[in-house]
């Protein structure tokens, strides 16, 4: 049997960097937070082959005296705490002492560092863990690090390390996090010969997102901010529409320390629910200020891990500060028209879909002189009326639309006798005049919202009211879904959903919701039971709830392609001004797209009317 040793120090620093130093990525960003640490004002980052073969960090911070250059790299040294309590309340961005001591075990490192009351700089070189003596040398106050040749005596390390431009991607990432969470830092990256990234100091965080990702998504960026219980919160949050299709696009910052937590990242979610579209992912940069003794860092070697002292609190701050912003907003999807009328080519924009099933001559015809009319407010004598034949006085046969009258202007519809201008085009869109140009509606999504709002309002007062059914009806069900029915037992009370065992597999639905009247309810039962097995819902009461409510909505809401009468189409467009968020059905798709009155002059080749 083998006896035990103790492996020396630089092993155990080799072993240690493990869990630190993951990558040159990982150099980057404890070398940057060592530059903040140190009080600097002005950061330089220079990498070459993305990191692998350079990172050079060259900042104008404190520096390190030269006699304290040794004890730098030894294992668990830090200047930035003294005691058990400092953990308490830990302010800095570094504390653990690991980062340099596991940086150098694993590269050949060269440290040049001047205090700002020395006369001359101390340089140290430092090679897989084995130093040389400290040197005295020129070089301006603050401090330089050069790492060179990562894990070059680890080849079962190295040879992990991807391409120069994948590593460099990690690299800008880590870059990215610190400048977005320092504004106030004059910071510089450079790869190879090319400069990536210049940023001065003072510039905004919107100014910082333009430069860092690109000026559409700062222009979309919307501040919701909330200071309560020692908690101060800033967000710029995404409008739904511009949701991705990855997490890449959500930074969380806790006292300026990029984190991930996922009763924070729940809360976005749930700020987002039926909003945005399943599997996409809103543009979020979030700001937290908290008294540090009411967290723990501490948790893990990258410190992007937090213990909260509250955790519910927080996750209820975020939620409501997010969702109080994005339920105050309208969301309306802007339109892109096509280049041409004529040139349909495969586009996600509904409208074109919408041209491209046929018919296109006469819905353009349809939509020019609808128009027309509307702009013509100044002259009351070019008013057309729509008979219920569908011909116009003046414009070409529509007999297939649906329309009550075209006004001289928009109007609102809160009163059932006023006029409306608004045609129905193939039993599914609503077209509607706005005073900056129209609004394509899907009916269908619009009254599911509505159906999924109304429900929800009245779930939240109380059980729905339910009617007894003139005969019982009885659903097959297998012992899973049994099974599953008797744990959400309460759920389905509160639902109005009253039912008796009817057999060994087969039980009796006795009573419905009033408000779901019009949907077959086995075939709704049986979706609520199908909600009840998934497993991702099931250990999450809200979205299990959501999923119920919006298969309800769905299914009781107005079919894409059944005719609207007039009394119908004024109906749908007057609830929608009493629903909280009638830009998006509950599923996150739009209900609607608006199109400017310059755009569609635009695409008839007219100046101006």
């Amino acid at each position: 049997m083998r006896r035990i040793v103790i492996l020396d120090d630089n092993l155990v620093n080799m072993i240690a960097a493990g869990e630190v130093i993951e990558r040159p990525a990982s150099v980057v960003k404890e070398l940057l937070e060592n530059s903040i640490d140190a009080g600097a004002g002005r950061i330089v980052v220079q990498v070459e082959q993305g990191g692998r073969d350079l990172i050079r960090v060259i900042d104008d911070g404190c520096g390190i005296e030269s006699e304290d250059l040794p004890l730098a790299f030894e294992s668990h040294a830090t200047s930035k705490i003294r005691s058990s309590q400092d953990l308490l309340k830990i302010s800095t961005m570094g504390f653990r002492g690991e980062a340099l001591a596991s940086i150098a075990s694993v590269s050949r490192l060269r440290l040049t560092s001047r205090t700002p009351d020395s006369i001359q700089a101390g340089q140290i070189e430092i090679d897989c863990g084995v130093k040389q003596e400290v040197v005295p040398c020129s070089g301006s106050v603050g401090t330089t690090v050069e790492v060179r040749n990562l894990f070059y005596k680890l080849p079962a390390r190295r040879k992990f390390l991807r391409s120069a431009n994948t590593e460099m991607t990690h690299v800008v990432e880590q870059f990215t996090r610190i400048a977005l969470a320092y504004p106030s830092l004059d910071l510089t990256l450079d790869h190879g010969s090319r400069n990536v990234y210049r940023l001065q100091s003072g510039q905004s965080l919107l100014e910082r997102i333009s430069l860092l990702f690109t000026p559409a998504v700062a222009e979309g960026l919307m501040e919701a901010t909330r200071k309560e219980k020692q908690i101060s919160l800033r967000a710029l949050i995404g409008r739904p529409d511009a949701a991705r299709t990855s997490s890449r696009y959500q930074y969380i910052f806790l006292n300026q320390r990029f984190i991930r937590d996922k009763f924070i990242l729940h809360a976005i979610k749930e700020a987002y629910r039926g909003l945005t579209e399943p599997n996409r992912h809103p543009v979020v940069f979030l700001f937290l200020e908290i008294p540090p003794e009411q967290f723990d860092v501490n948790v893990h070697p990258t410190k992007t891990e937090v213990r909260f002292e509250n955790s519910n609190l927080i996750h209820s701050q975020v939620l409501s500060a997010l969702r109080d912003k994005l339920l105050s907003c309208d969301f309306q999807t802007p339109g892109r028209l096509p280049g041409s009328f004529s040139d349909f080519s495969v586009s996600e924009n509904p409208l074109e879909d919408l041209l491209r099933k046929g018919r296109v001559n006469r819905i353009q015809n349809a939509m020019g002189d609808f128009f027309q009319a509307h702009a013509s407010a100044r002259a009351p004598q070019r008013k057309f009326e729509f008979s219920s034949s569908g011909r116009t006085s003046a414009g070409p046969d529509i007999s297939d639309k649906r329309v009550e009258a075209v006004s001289e202007r928009p109007v609102s519809w809160t009163d059932a006798g006023e006029p409306f201008s608004c045609l129905q085009i193939h039993d599914s869109y609503l077209v509607l005049a706005t005073e900056e140009g129209f609004e394509v509606i899907d009916q269908h999504a619009l009254h599911e919202r509505i159906l999924y709002e109304k429900i929800r309002a009245s779930l939240e007062k109380g059980p729905l009211a339910s009617q007894r059914l003139l005969m019982p009806i009885p659903i097959e069900i297998t012992d899973a879904q049994m099974q599953a029915l008797h744990r959400q037992v309460d759920l389905v009370e509160k639902l109005g959903i009253e039912w008796e065992n009817f057999g060994p597999k087969t039980i009796a639905i006795q009573a419905f919701p009033v408000l779901l009247e019009k949907i077959d309810p086995a075939a709704y039962v049986q979706e609520m039971l199908d909600a009840f097995l998934d497993k991702e819902l099931s250990v999450d009461a809200e979205k299990l709830l959501h999923e119920v409510l919006d298969r309800a909505a769905c299914t009781a809401a107005i079919k894409a392609g059944r005719p609207l009468s007039p009394e119908e189409i004024r109906q749908l467009l007057a609830d929608r001004q009493l629903a909280q968020v009638p830009g998006r059905c509950p599923h996150g798709r739009p209900t609607s797209i608006s199109f400017t009155l310059k755009e569609l002059e635009k695409q008839f080749k007219r100046t101006g009317f």
